[in-house]
C-alpha cells in the first residue's frame, strides 16, 4: 500500500494548512496506540525546532499521546539527533520530532522514532496511516487517559552524549565558525565546541520563529563563506534547521559537502581500525570521485536510494558503521542511529587532526551540477517525471556521458521539486547538460493534465 501522508522523512507540509493541529493530533494518537500494543502506558518523547508553529503542534502531539493513554514528555527545542540518544538513555517507547528540517519556517513536520531509536519503517508508517483512514473504533479508547509533563535537562543529556563520544578531541587553539541556521543547534553546537576548547564565532543563533533557515544554515552558505574568507579560521560548519545535517566551508571559502566529509571520516576511521566492516554506505547522489577514492583505499561502498533511512538500512544489513548523503546527513552508528550535524562536524575535526580543513586530503570531485526545479504541485511533479520526452532526454544525455559522467533525475520526497543532477569531466559540459534537462522538465510540467 502506498503511503499517502508520509514522505521520505515523516509527514511534512505548511503548518496550520496541510499539517494542521487536527492531523498532528491524529498521527500522535495513532502512533501511540500502536506503541501501546507493547507498552501498557507508552512514554513518548516530544522535541521540536524553533519554528513558530512548533508550540501549537507540540500541544497537538501531547493531546494525541494522552488520548491514547501515553505519557507525553516535552523535551523542548533540541536537534533531531537528540531523540534517538534520549530514547536509548531513558528507554522511551516512542519519539516525536516536530521539524521540517531545511524547509522554510512556514512548513513543519512530524517524524517518529521507535523504541530502538530508529525512524519508523515504511511498513509501520503505512500502519499508522491505515489507523487514520479507518473509523474511530480502529483506535480504541485507552483504559485510562494519559498525561503530559515537561522533561527537564534534555540539553545537558545531549551534550553529555557528545562529550562522552568526543571527550578525547582537544580543540584548544582551533578557530571555528558555526552557522546554526536560527534553528535547533543554537545552544548545543556552540556549547560543545567551547567545552572541547575551541574559539567559536557563531552566525544565525537568534531564532525568532520565522528566521529558521532564512538566508542561513546548510542550504544558504553565503554568510559562512564570507565569514571564512574574512577571518582566520580553521573550519566553518553550517547546520540545517533541525541539526541532523552539516556542510563545511574551508578557509578559502570553498564549500565542502557531505561526500567529502564522509570520505575524510572513512579514511580516518579506517586508519584508526574503527571502520567496522571496512565499508561505507552512500546514496545515488554521491559524487563519482568518492567511489574512486574509496576504491583506491580498499574500502567497500554500498549505494542506496536517497534518504538517510535507506543508508541506515544498508548499514544494518552489512553490519557497517559509517554512511551518509551528499547533503550532509552523516550517520556513525558508533554514536547514534541518526544523522547528527554536530557530531559529524566534530568527527571531521577529529579526522583532520591538527590541520585546517583547507588542507584536507579525502577525494577529488568530478564537476557536479544540481538544480532543483520547483513545480506548482505534486501533480505537475508526477507529470514531469513520467513524461516520455523527459525520459528520452535523460537516456540521450546519459548515453553521451557514458563512461565519463552520469545523469540522475529524481522527484523530491518532501517538496514539489524535480532534482536534476549531472556529473561531467568539466563544469561547462555539466552546466550545458543540466540546462537542457531542466528546460525539458519545465516543458513537461507545463503540459495540461491528461
Amino acid at each position: 500500500m502506498a503511503r499517502r501522508l508520509f514522505g521520505t522523512d515523516g509527514v511534512r507540509g505548511v503548518a496550520g494548512e496541510f499539517l494542521s493541529a487536527e492531523l498532528t493530533l491524529a498521527l500522535a494518537r495513532a502512533a501511540t496506540a500502536r506503541a501501546a500494543a507493547s507498552a501498557e502506558r507508552p512514554r513518548v518523547l516530544v522535541i521540536r525546532d524553533t519554528r513558530e508553529s512548533g508550540e501549537m503542534l507540540e500541544a497537538a502531539v501531547a493531546a494525541g499521546v494522552a488520548a491514547s493513554g501515553g505519557v507525553a514528555l516535552l523535551g523542548g527545542v533540541l536537534p533531531t539527533p537528540a531523540a534517538p540518544l534520549l530514547i536509548a538513555r531513558y528507554g522511551f517507547d516512542l519519539g516525536v520530532v516536530l521539524s521540517a528540517s531545511h524547509n522554510p519556517y512556514a512548513d513543519n513536520g512530524v517524524k517518529f522514532f521507535g523504541a530502538d531509536g530508529d525512524k519508523l519503517s515504511d511498513a509501520v508508517e503505512e500502519e499508522i496511516e491505515a489507523l487514520l483512514d479507518g473509523d474511530r473504533a480502529a483506535v480504541p479508547p485507552p483504559a485510562r487517559i494519559g498525561a503530559v509533563t515537561q522533561l527537564h535537562g534534555t540539553l545537558d543529556d545531549y551534550l553529555r552524549e557528545l562529550q562522552q563520544r568526543f571527550g578525547g578531541l582537544d580543540l584548544s587553539g582551533r578557530r571555528i565558525v558555526l552557522d546554526c541556521a536560527n534553528g535547533a543547534t543554537c545552544k548545543a553546537a556552540p556549547e560543545i565546541f567551547r567545552r572541547l576548547g575551541a574559539h567559536v564565532d557563531v552566525l544565525a543563533d537568534a531564532p525568532d520563529g520565522r528566521n529558521i533557515n532564512a538566508g542561513c544554515g546548510s542550504t544558504h552558505l553565503d554568510g559562512l563563506v564570507e565569514a571564512m574568507r574574512a577571518g582566520d579560521h580553521d573550519a566553518g560548519f553550517a547546520f540545517d534547521g533541525d541539526g541532523d545535517r552539516v556542510l563545511a566551508v574551508d578557509g578559502n571559502g570553498v564549500v565542502v559537502d557531505g561526500d567529502e566529509l564522509i570520505a575524510l571520516a572513512a579514511l580516518h576511521l579506517r586508519a584508526q581500525g574503527r571502520l567496522r566492516g571496512n565499508g561505507v554506505a552512500v546514496t545515488v547522489m554521491t559524487n563519482y570521485g568518492f567511489h574512486a577514492a574509496m576504491a583506491e583505499a580498499g574500502i567497500e561502498v554500498a549505494t542506496t536510494a536517497v534518504g538517510d533511512r535507506y543508508v541506515l538500512e544498508a548499514l544494518r544489513q552489512r553490519d557497517w558503521a559509517l554512511g551518509g548523503e551528499q547533503s550532509g546527513h552523516i550517520v556513525e552508528l558508533g554514536f547514534a542511529p541518526s544523522g547528527d550535524g554536530i557530531a559529524s562536524a566534530l568527527l571531521t575535526l577529529e579526522a583532520l587532526g591538527g590541520t585546517a580543513l583547507a588542507e584536507r586530503k579525502g577525494m577529488e570531485k568530478l564537476p557536479q551540477v544540481l538544480v532543483n526545479v520547483r513545480l506548482s504541485d505534486r501533480q505537475a511533479l508526477e507529470r514531469a517525471a513520467a513524461d516520455p520526452a523527459m525520459t528520452a532526454a535523460i537516456e540521450r544525455e546519459h548515453a553521451q556521458l557514458d563512461g565519463r559522467g552520469r545523469v540522475l533525475v529524481r522527484p523530491s520526497g518532501t517538496e514539489p521539486l524535480l532534482r536534476v543532477m549531472v556529473e561531467a569531466p568539466d563544469a561547462a559540459e555539466a552546466d550545458a547538460v543540466c540546462a537542457r534537462l531542466v528546460a525539458c522538465a519545465e516543458a513537461a510540467a507545463a503540459q495540461p493534465a491528461g
